[in-house]
């Protein structure tokens, strides 16, 4: 018998263990479609806030050697409310919806806007690396996210994945913060903060100076994260960080993630790279033994 892809994230189901991860491919539900059918097991959409934000000027994005990119585009968005109407005739398709804010009422009023659509979750971006106010400074104040996660759970019955990063004080604090306070899962992690200089120049290469650090860079960190919080913590995980084939996404299960989102690849690549570690996953289970994803999850800790 054929291996299932099928995994769940607590109690949030999916078919196929990769993800688009937040900030890749835009916000059009036909794009969303379009991943789906490709192969994801699930959509998360570019993070959302109370009100539309432009983002930052160009360049906000940049090729960094080795593989990888330095981006830094200020998580423009058109706003949860306006959003949530595009996503609202959404029947298929499983979507996250990832949102960033800077206290609780932020995220209360957000959420309250998706009551009539239909989605899997929500994943809150504690960890952006790049835009004051939100992101890792919420995810560096533990209380603070406490706080946030427990009034977003008092007004949905959805599931709350915290989506967390490296910042100025130990994660595994926000890790345990999001696991007192009700989270269902974890996302680790988010980009990394990190710059370029043009020699040429002599200035920054991006028009905000610092920004976040994606693909394969990271992923040794990722992976490394992903292990300690499965290690330290009974929450399931999803990783993220430089997924950009097959043998990664192992990894990273056999660290302890129960599924893998995927980011900068999928601008290199398009669509096709879903399809192309699902199947290479497959192969892979059916080499070993493998059953089903379940079986994978944190083998890596038996050593």
């Amino acid at each position: 018998m054929k291996p299932s892809l099928s995994t769940s994230i607590g109690s949030i189901q999916i078919e196929r263990p990769t993800m688009l991860a937040s900030g890749i491919l835009g916000i059009s539900l036909d794009v969303f479609n379009r991943i789906y059918n490709a192969g994801a097991g699930a959509v998360v959409t570019k993070s959302l806030s109370k009100e539309p934000w432009e983002g930052y000027p160009n360049p906000t994005i940049f090729s960094v050697k080795g593989g990888g990119w330095l981006n830094a585009i200020g998580l423009s968005n058109p706003g949860a409310p306006y959003f949530a109407k595009m996503i609202s005739q959404n029947k298929e398709i499983p979507i996250i919806v990832s949102l960033v804010g800077s206290v609780e009422d932020d995220f209360t009023f957000m959420i309250k806007q998706f009551e009539s659509c239909k989605i899997l979750a929500f994943e809150l971006n504690l960890s952006c690396p790049h835009v004051e106010k939100v992101g890792l400074e919420v995810g560096d104040d533990p209380e603070l996210v406490k706080k946030i996660i427990k009034k977003i759970k008092s007004v949905t019955k959805t599931p709350i994945i915290a989506k967390v990063g490296l910042g100025t004080t130990n994660y595994l604090d926000t890790v345990l913060a999001a696991q007192e306070s009700g989270a269902d899962a974890i996302t680790a992690i988010n980009t990394l903060r990190a710059m370029a200089i043009d020699v040429e120049t002599e200035r920054p290469i991006l028009s905000n100076k610092i920004g976040g650090l994606s693909g394969t860079p990271i992923k040794p960190i990722a992976v490394r994260c992903v292990y300690e919080i499965s290690t330290m913590y009974d929450i399931p995980i999803i990783g993220c960080g430089g997924v950009s084939s097959w043998e990664d996404a192992v990894e990273f299960i056999l660290a302890g993630a129960s599924a893998v989102q995927l980011g900068s690849i999928v601008g290199d690549n398009w669509l096709s790279v879903f399809d192309d570690i699902n199947n290479g996953i497959t192969k892979y289970m059916e080499k070993k033994g493998f059953s089903k994803i379940e079986e994978m999850i944190g083998r890596a800790k038996r050593f």
